[in-house]
């Protein structure tokens, strides 16, 4: 598992809540995905997609 470099993680947007990176990747329309930071314990968002789980909708409706 890759850690997040410290100076990546300064530049990003970070979201207090899974929940709330999802409502941003939805109304974006843009391919992104929110991932736990291992460096601030924040969410942020990437693109990156190489064998990880897409978001789906449903889960931000019902969860």
């Amino acid at each position: 598992m890759l850690r997040t470099r410290l100076s990546i993680c300064r530049k990003k947007v970070s979201y207090r809540t899974e929940a709330d990176a999802l409502a941003i990747v939805f109304a974006s329309g843009l391919p992104l995905r929110p991932y736990r930071c291992d460096r601030c314990l924040q969410f942020h968002l990437t693109s990156r997609r190489k064998g990880k789980r897409v978001p789906r909708m449903a889960s931000v409706v019902t969860g």
